[in-house]
């Protein structure tokens, strides 16, 4: 005896929804690795609200988008146009978590730099104070507008530069971040109000340099 056909719509409604990887929404916040009432010159109010009200926003937004992407890739009858704003979002979600937990990952040391990257910046900038003024500079460039100032690795040049980005989405092809620096006033505006030079200054001061480092030598390793 044949099986009675099931309507369409019914059968649409029973299939089960398939998740691919890319599009898995699966991401976590990742813990504060240092102890945010010991920092100079930021408060711990400054900094859990960055960590809490920003970066957890946009780990949240993330998977949110990635669900959206998931749905929309059944839905053949999506409007380019729609699907474009998804995709924008996804790229500009990404670029927050991602910069956000290097970011906070930097945090905990005494500022004072050494090792393999010091010797490095000296070469490429004249000296370790001028890539430091350099960087300071290119901050600076961002105060009173919004975006992050990256040192960076280029992977292609093999080089080092300090590079301006105007929000997340923005970064030089082939860099690997080695050091970021937040610049939009939530980053700095409890502690500092709309003085962003001092808020750079304090930045300077908490830098753990052998986290930089470390992500130097793994991108110039081989």
């Amino acid at each position: 005896m044949a099986a009675a056909a099931v309507p369409m719509e019914a059968s649409a409604q029973s299939a089960p929804s398939v998740t691919v990887p890319a599009f898995a929404g699966g991401h976590q916040p990742k813990p504060l690795g240092f102890d945010a009432t010991k920092l100079t010159g930021l408060s711990e109010k400054l900094i859990r609200s960055h960590w809490e009200n920003n970066y957890q926003g946009s780990v949240k937004a993330l998977n949110m988008v990635e669900g959206r992407l998931s749905a929309a890739m059944a839905d053949k009858d999506l409007p380019p146009v729609i699907y474009g704003d998804l995709k924008r979002e996804e790229l500009h979600r990404t670029g927050s978590v991602i910069l956000h937990e290097l970011y906070f990952e930097q945090f905990g040391g005494n500022g004072v730099a050494s090792g393999a990257i010091r010797e490095a910046l000296a070469k490429s900038h004249g000296s370790f104070e001028g890539w430091e003024a350099e960087f300071r500079r290119t901050a600076m460039a961002l105060a009173g507008g919004s975006g992050w100032c990256i040192l960076a690795w280029n992977q292609y040049t093999k080089s080092l530069h300090n590079y301006w980005a105007w929000d997340h989405t923005n970064g030089p092809v082939t860099g690997t971040p080695l050091l970021v620096l937040d610049m939009y006033e939530h980053a700095f505006a409890i502690d500092y109000g709309a003085a962003a030079a001092k808020y750079v200054d304090a930045f300077m001061h908490n830098i753990d340099w052998a986290v930089v480092d470390a992500r130097y030598r793994a991108a110039t390793k081989g």
